[in-house]
C-alpha cells in the first residue's frame, strides 16, 4: 500500500489533473476489495507484456517499485522483473518458443537466463558480440538471491562498456580496436622484467610497466591498479591468501571522440615480441593495414577520478596528443580541490585566518601538528588543478607513461592531503609543532617549521636515509615531522652532555650544509629533499652535494644556526615527445611509488 500511495503521490506531484482524476477514481472502485483481491489484480496486470513504444521512465520506476514489494515466485513474476530491469537499461527482451529462457539483448551483447519452476533460476550467460555465450556466475548469484537492484546494476555496465556513438558496424569496429588494444595491454603486463620488492604484489603495482592488469570480465572494463599507499597494504591480509584491489585503479575503456582517430584493428605487438632498452615491446607502425581512422578513442578512467594539477594534465596531453574536454575541468586552486575532493566534507569546517588554511593534525601520545597552507603560493594560476574523470588516447604506449604521471600525481596528493585534516581542536588544545607548507614549483612543495627549544644544533647526514625511509614507509609529512622532532630532541640532548663535557672544545660546529634523500639506491620514488636554512627562502640542494654527504660529510661545507628545516618533494622531468612510436625514455619523470622498506621485516618507531 506504500507503494501505491508512492505512485498516487507522483501523479499528483506532476499536477495532471486527468491522472489525478484517474486515481480518484480507481480508489473509489477498490476500496471495498480486500488486499488479497488487489493483490491478485496487481499481479496479473504486472505478468502482462508492456509495449516498449508506450513506456516511460514515470511508469517504469513506479513498476519496478512495485516489483520491489511482491515477492517473485513464479517464471512468469521473473520473466516481468527481467523486462522491466531490461526496458530501464535501454534493453530488449523476449522469451524462448518454450518460455524457459528469458533473453535481454542489445546490438552488441544478449543474456541468457535459464528459469526454472517458482522463480528460480538455473543459469546465466552473457555473449559479447561475435564471442560465444559464457555462464556468469556473479550473475547467477544476484538472480538467485533475488538482488535485482545489483543485477540491473551489473547490466548498466556492461551497456556502457559498448556505448559508442554511430551505426552497429562503427561499433563493432571500435569494440574490436578496444579488444586488441587489451591484448596487447596484457602482453606488456606479462613480459619478463626484474623484482624490485620483496613482496610480488606491492611490485607488480609500484612498478610494473602498467600496474596489475585485471582482464575485462562481465562488463567490467580492463582495470590497471597503478598505486597502493602503506594505509591500504595493511587493510590487506596477505595470510588468507586472499588479494583484493585496496589502492589506485585506472580503467581502460573506448567511447566517443569529438574528432577522428586512427586506432588499431590488429595487435602492434609482433610475435616473438622485440623488446627495446626499456623494456617494453616496440611496435608495429600504425597505417592502414592495422590500424583505421574511427570517431572514437581510447580512455584511462581513474577510480575514483583522481584531482590533477594543471602541468600534469599538461603532460599527459604532450604525450598522448589527444586534449582531454575542457568543458569537463573545473579548475580550482589544488588544496581546495582536495579539500572537496579526497578528503571528507567535514575537511571544509578547518579554521581560516586570514589568506591562510589552517589544519591541526592528531598524532600518537596526545600530539597535535598544526599545518597553514599559505594561499600567496598555492593560489596562483600555474597551481590550479582539475578533477580528471577520464584521460584519452590512442596507443597502447600512451598506458606505461600515462600511468606513471598517475603515480607521481598520486604520490603528490598523498603527501599534501596527510596535511589536511578535518579534527576539530578541543578548547585549550595547543599544537607542538607549527609548519608552513608552501608551494615551490608547479609539482613540488615545502614544509618549513622553527626547531623546538634549540638556539643552536648540529644535524649528521645519517639522519638522511633514516627519513627517507620513514617517508616512504608511511607517506605522510605530520608522521615524518614527528620523527625529525624525535631525532633532533635526541641529538640535542646529546649536544648539551658533550658541551657540559670538559673533553669536547668550545665552538667546535660540524653541522653539514644539506640533507637530501636524494640517492639513487634509496629514493626510486619521487625525490624527497631535506634541507636546513637560516632565514629566507630555501635553496635548491642538488643530487651531487648529497652524493659527496653520503661518500664524505666532512666535504660538505658548514651552515650557520638553522631556524628551521625544508622538507619538498621536488617535480619530475618530462619527456614526453613522440605521439606513437616508442621513446628513448618511455617513463617522463622519476619512478614515483617505489619503497622498498615496505617489505622489509625490520619496523621503523614512527
Amino acid at each position: 500500500m506504500e507503494t501505491i500511495a508512492a505512485y498516487k503521490r507522483q501523479h499528483f506531484h506532476c499536477g495532471d489533473v486527468r491522472d489525478n482524476i484517474l486515481v480518484t477514481e480507481l480508489r473509489s472502485k477498490f476500496a471495498e476489495r480486500t488486499w488479497n483481491e488487489t493483490s491478485q489484480l496487481v499481479r496479473r496486470c504486472m505478468d502482462k507484456p508492456k509495449s516498449d513504444s508506450t513506456s516511460n521512465q514515470l511508469f517504469l520506476g513506479c513498476l519496478e517499485r512495485l516489483h520491489e514489494a511482491l515477492n517473485v515466485s513464479s517464471s512468469a513474476a521473473m520473466v516481468s522483473r527481467l523486462e522491466t530491469i531490461a526496458k530501464r537499461r535501454g534493453l530488449g527482451s523476449h522469451l524462448s518458443p518454450t518460455e524457459t529462457t528469458c533473453y535481454l539483448t542489445s546490438d552488441m551483447f544478449y543474456l541468457e537466463v535459464m528459469l526454472l519452476p517458482g522463480g528460480g533460476v538455473e543459469d546465466v550467460k552473457v555473449a559479447h558480440h561475435g564471442e560465444a555465450p559464457a555462464s556468469s556466475k556473479p550473475l547467477l548469484k544476484l538472480l538467485r538471491s533475488k538482488q535485482f537492484e545489483d543485477f540491473s546494476m551489473k547490466l548498466g555496465c556492461l551497456s556502457a562498456l559498448y556505448n559508442i556513438p554511430g551505426d552497429n558496424e562503427t561499433k563493432v569496429k571500435v569494440y574490436a580496436a578496444l579488444q586488441h588494444l587489451e591484448k596487447d595491454l596484457m602482453k606488456i603486463s606479462q613480459l619478463p622484467r626484474p623484482l624490485i620488492h620483496s613482496n610480488p604484489h606491492v611490485d607488480v603495482i609500484l612498478n610494473g610497466r602498467i600496474g596489475k592488469a585485471t582482464p575485462r570480465k562481465e562488463g567490467h572494463p580492463l582495470s590497471l591498479e597503478y598505486y597502493i599507499s602503506p594505509y591500504d597494504l595493511l587493510a590487506e591480509n596477505p595470510s588468507t591468501g586472499i588479494v583484493w584491489s585496496s589502492g589506485r585503479v585506472a580503467l581502460v575503456t573506448a567511447g566517443a571522440s569529438d574528432s577522428t582517430h586512427r586506432l588499431q584493428r590488429t595487435s602492434l605487438i609482433p610475435k616473438p615480441p622485440q623488446i627495446n632498452l626499456q623494456g617494453l615491446p616496440v611496435f608495429s607502425p600504425m597505417d592502414e593495414v592495422t590500424s583505421e581512422v574511427l570517431p572514437a578513442c581510447f580512455f584511462l578512467k581513474p577510480q575514483p577520478p583522481l584531482p590533477m594539477l594543471s602541468s600534469f594534465i599538461h603532460k599527459m596531453h604532450l604525450i598522448t596528443e589527444t586534449a582531454m574536454c575542457e568543458a569537463d575541468l573545473q579548475w580550482l586552486p589544488f588544496p581546495e580541490l582536495l579539500m572537496g575532493t579526497s578528503l571528507r566534507e567535514s575537511v571544509c569546517n578547518a579554521s581560516w585566518e586570514g589568506d591562510n588554511a589552517h589544519f591541526l593534525v592528531p598524532l600518537p601520545d596526545n600530539q597535535m601538528h598544526c599545518y597553514v597552507l599559505s594561499w600567496d603560493s598555492w593560489g596562483i594560476a600555474a597551481l590550479k588543478g582539475a578533477l580528471v574523470h577520464s584521460i584519452p588516447f590512442t596507443h597502447p604506449i600512451h598506458v606505461p607513461m600515462l600511468l606513471e604521471l598517475l603515480r607521481h600525481q598520486t604520490v603528490f596528493n598523498t603527501l599534501l592531503a596527510s596535511c589536511i585534516s578535518p579534527h576539530q581542536p578541543h578548547p585549550g588544545s595547543e599544537s607542538s609543532l607549527h609548519c608552513e607548507v608552501r608551494a615551490e614549483s608547479e609539482s613540488s612543495f615545502s614544509v618549513s617549521f622553527p626547531l623546538p627549544d634549540s638556539s643552536c644544533l648540529g644535524v649528521h647526514s645519517s639522519m638522511d636515509d633514516y627519513i627517507s625511509r620513514v617517508l616512504k614507509r608511511c607517506m605522510s609529512v605530520p608522521l615524518t615531522m614527528r620523527v625529525i622532532c624525535r631525532r633532533l630532541a635526541k641529538r640535542e640532548a646529546m649536544l648539551s652532555s658533550a658541551a657540559a663535557a670538559p673533553t669536547v672544545a668550545a665552538g667546535n660546529n660540524d653541522t653539514p650544509a644539506a640533507l637530501s634523500c636524494n640517492e639513487a639506491s634509496e629514493c626510486d620514488g619521487p625525490v624527497v629533499e631535506l634541507e636546513s636554512a637560516h632565514h629566507g627562502p630555501p635553496s635548491a640542494v642538488t643530487s651531487q652535494n648529497a652524493a659527496a654527504a653520503a661518500a664524505d660529510p666532512s666535504s660538505v661545507p658548514m651552515s650557520p644556526v638553522c631556524s628551521y628545516y625544508v622538507m619538498s618533494v621536488p617535480p619530475a622531468e618530462s619527456d614526453a615527445d613522440a605521439n606513437t612510436e616508442p621513446r628513448s625514455n618511455p617513463y617522463p619523470g622519476t619512478l614515483a611509488g617505489v619503497f622498498p622498506s615496505w617489505s622489509t621485516s625490520n619496523p621503523l618507531s614512527i
